[in-house]
């Protein structure tokens, strides 16, 4: 009889085992897929955002930076100009006086 309850537990361990493991599979299994929806969701938001993207609107800053005047646009990119030949100068004669 003493061999009998061996088995019995043994069987018992297996069937545990067995569930546990099948448990653990599922539940990797979910979240295996629910990374996967995320991962879908994600890649379709980025498509739907390059879909919007336009060439009127090149760096994405919306209807407010197409709202300022070419005009204010072309003084902004000469003073930068200026401000860039002013220190393209000033390095030079450092350099001159070096």
């Amino acid at each position: 009889m003493a061999n009998r309850d061996g088995g019995s537990s043994s069987l018992g361990t297996l069937l545990a085992g067995a569930l546990i493991g099948a448990a653990g599979l599922g539940w990797w299994l979910l979240s295996e897929a629910e990374r996967r929806r995320e991962q879908h969701r994600t890649n379709r938001s980025l498509r739907i955002n390059r879909l919007s993207w336009n060439e009127d609107d090149p760096i994405g800053l919306g209807a407010s930076a197409r709202s300022v005047p070419d005009t204010e646009l072309q003084d902004k990119v000469h003073e930068l100009n200026q401000a860039i030949a002013e220190v393209r100068r000033q390095l030079e004669s450092l350099s001159t006086q070096s």
